[in-house]
């Protein structure tokens, strides 16, 4: 669940994302530094841009759990991205950096990065950034 106006709702992605055009991105943890200093202030802080391009809405996907990511989301003054959660794995695998476009819940482009694997011992941060991202909408 996340929290609108202070309550917690579950959200519906097949229904979130219809008629929208939106963009998914995932990353390894909340309160990491790349992801904290780099990747959602990066989505956040160009909103407009994105939605000048098109875009509806900005959802980040962890594996943490709905407080961990409210907190972060807190911590860190995001207004506009909004916090999901893999509820299917709980505490297991760690995303990988990963954005996707999607309107309408069909998938327009794919950025993932290279060298998906869990446990990696290298963390890039290329090709799913907010930059790249809006530089190919």
């Amino acid at each position: 669940p996340i929290r609108v106006d202070g309550e917690f709702v579950e959200l519906n992605t097949k229904e979130q994302f219809a008629d929208k055009r939106v963009i998914l991105f995932g990353l390894p943890g909340a309160f990491t530094p790349t992801c904290s200093e780099e990747q959602l202030p990066g989505f956040e802080s160009k909103f407009a841009e994105f939605q000048e391009k098109g875009i509806d809405e900005i959802y980040c996907v962890s594996v943490n759990d709905s407080f961990v990511m409210n907190s972060w989301f807190d911590s860190l003054g995001i207004k506009n991205v909004r916090p999901l959660r893999k509820s299917n794995l709980g505490f297991g695998m760690r995303s990988w950096r990963y954005a996707v476009v999607a309107n309408n819940g069909i998938v327009e482009s794919v950025y993932i990065e290279e060298g998906y694997k869990d446990n990696s011992e290298t963390d890039p941060y290329e090709v799913s950034t907010p930059e790249n991202v809006l530089e190919n909408l």
